[in-house]
């Protein structure tokens, strides 16, 4: 038998959970079909929960190219209120996609390489109101996802970024990147006139539908730092970092610090007098039921 039942009915299902999780409940997450399920004596309930944390449906995405070894670790400290989890297979080599498929994530393939482009393909895929993002190499700190949320929601903005300076542990970054994003961090600060202390950072909170208003045109590692200067120059979405900590990756460093770098840098001059070249990524507009933004809702 297998019951469904809509969060109108969710009270009394979740009522008689409750008293049978007493008599061993087994409780597990299926966040790819944005539901939860119960066990009970030989029987599947499930009940889907319209956005679990605050009202709003939380998606996940990690870009990877051969994380076998950090995204295991990711995965398993993904908190239990993020509602879908997007990871998007770079044309790993590895077994990158079916440990990611093992912890639950819906595991999408993006066969043309590319930062950028997995991110663009990602995205686009994504069905939460709010999204995250963080590198598959568990550098950055998953459980500071319910921290980073609730200062979003208390931001007044529709992109948050967060910062990895100050470094507390100089481990985690080699010098060349240290110097590498120093510089961009810099340009991009005296590009668009907005001071940008980790212009390079992967780990981000937005709402989904700013996207809409975004022009992305890179593919590749330019990517991160383009879709913060989306968000700096559309005055409707807004801009702020909050410091985060930083951690020593796991598995191969794919970062090239000069060649990229310089790549990087080229773009922001091209970004900023309009000679970025390629077609922008075009994101569905996605309307609000409540007609606010995310994070100006109680």
């Amino acid at each position: 038998m297998h019951t469904r039942c809509h969060f109108d009915d969710f009270l009394s299902v979740f009522g008689f959970l409750r008293a049978a999780e007493r008599r061993a409940v087994t409780p597990r997450l299926n966040r790819s079909q944005l539901r939860s399920e119960w066990f009970c004596r030989g029987r599947f309930f499930s009940v889907i929960i319209p956005g679990v944390y605050k009202g709003r449906r939380i998606t996940v995405v990690i870009p990877c190219l051969n994380e076998e070894k950090g995204i295991g670790e990711v995965l398993s400290r993904m908190p239990q209120f993020v509602d879908e989890v997007v990871v998007v297979d770079n044309d790993s080599t590895d077994r990158t996609g079916a440990v990611a498929r093992d912890f639950g994530a819906r595991v999408l393939h993006e066969k043309i390489r590319g930062y950028g482009r997995a991110y663009k393909t990602g995205l686009l895929e994504a069905k939460g109101d709010i999204i995250v993002t963080l590198d598959g190499d568990h550098s950055y700190p998953v459980d500071a996802i319910s921290y980073l949320l609730e200062s979003f929601l208390h931001s007044g903005v529709r992109f948050l970024s967060a910062s990895r300076f100050p470094l507390r542990n100089r481990r985690a970054m080699s010098f060349k990147h240290w110097v590498g994003n120093k510089l961009l961090s810099a340009a991009t600060s005296l590009l668009y006139f907005r001071r940008v202390s980790d212009s390079q950072s992967g780990m981000w909170v937005f709402e989904r539908s700013a996207l809409a208003s975004m022009e992305l045109v890179s593919d590749g590692m330019a990517f991160s730092e383009e879709i913060k200067i989306e968000a700096i120059r559309k005055r409707e979405i807004g801009f702020k970092e909050i410091y985060i900590d930083y951690s020593t990756r796991m598995g191969e460093i794919k970062l090239r610090p000069w060649k990229d770098g310089a790549r990087n840098l080229l773009f922001l001059f091209r970004k900023r007098f309009g000679l970025a070249g390629r077609k922008a990524e075009v994101f569905p507009a996605i309307s609000d039921p409540a007609g606010i933004p995310a994070n100006k809702r109680g």
